[in-house]
């Protein structure tokens, strides 16, 4: 969702810079031999996606992917979730996005997708190890990686449709088109048996297994010659690429960018500025009754 210029609090306007070592919300480690891991580390914020998040995570995935050494790579989160989503709740203050993405109207967007499809573009495989919420932009993360691991329990979906338009429209493309169009007309999460079953995920787990289920999986495609793991990669995406997947996805950027021009997106913004962000949210859910009323979230989720 938007949190552009236009939303929320975004500093849109500079490029934010990232040294090599000084990663300040991810843990880098080394679990296996030829293994990366990355652990976005704001659990107090349930790992909301801000700017230094967003950009450290993928700095980091391209040093891996530039790392003879490393084979595969693996995404996780640290704390009760994977991600909830991107950060509403004042945490880009200061910021400028990690990359360069033209601007204009639309730039939010087309920023984020090109980010998460970047996992897409990289020569080795990315896993998502997924546990807890997934949602939003935590999804849109996960997606963009090659393959997706999920807690049996987990749940992954996009709320954020309730007041606006996806950044980054893959529901039909990996749910199907009548699942994906209940979820982007309810905000409905799946479980992750459930994305399993639908081709959203490839494999769940028990919580207390998928940890160690994802360093199996991992180590067998390290196995694998480095230089054919990633010509195969690369053929999975061709043919969805030539199916019309980027393009769609692409299009799709133009759909958020009017959805933020909406009359119930502009009262939704209101809401926060007359109740807060808790508060609106709060009245986003509470007539499902799931996420948000739910269990005691924070202002950071969505």
């Amino acid at each position: 969702m938007a949190d552009n210029k236009e939303g929320y609090s975004a500093a849109g306007s500079g490029v934010q810079r990232f040294g090599e070592d000084g990663f300040e919300v991810i843990l880098v480690d080394e679990p296996v031999e030829g293994i990366r891991r990355i652990t976005l580390n704001r659990p107090d914020k349930r790992n909301a996606l801000n700017h230094a998040l967003r950009g450290e995570v993928l700095h980091a995935l391209q040093q891996g992917d530039m790392d003879e050494r490393v084979k595969v790579q693996i995404i996780r989160g640290a704390g009760s979730c994977f991600s909830a989503g991107y950060d509403l709740g004042g945490g880009n203050e200061g910021m400028g996005y990690p990359f360069y993405t033209a601007g204009g109207d639309g730039q939010w967007p087309r920023h984020v997708t090109e980010g998460w499809m970047g996992i897409w573009d990289m020569a080795k495989p990315v896993i998502a190890q997924v546990h807890g919420y997934c949602l939003a932009g935590g999804s849109e993360l996960a997606t963009g990686c090659d393959l997706v691991y999920m807690a049996d329990d987990a749940q992954m979906g996009y709320p954020a449709v309730r007041f606006g338009v996806p950044d980054m429209q893959f529901h039909p493309w990996l749910v199907g088109m009548r699942k994906g169009m209940e979820m982007l007309l309810t905000g409905d999460s799946l479980s992750g048996r459930e994305c399993v079953e639908r081709g959203w995920a490839t494999d769940s787990f028990p919580l207390e297994e998928l940890e160690d289920q994802v360093l199996d999986i991992a180590q067998r495609i390290a196995q694998l010659p480095t230089d054919i793991v990633q010509l195969n990669k690369r053929a999975v995406h061709r043919q969805m690429e030539a199916m019309g997947l980027r393009q769609g996805i692409r299009a799709g950027t133009e759909l958020c960018t009017l959805g933020t021009h909406q009359p119930s997106f502009k009262e939704f913004l209101g809401k926060i500025e007359q109740k807060g962000l808790t508060g609106a949210l709060q009245q986003r859910d509470e007539k499902f009754g799931d996420y948000r009323t739910a269990r005691n979230q924070t202002d950071e989720e969505k």
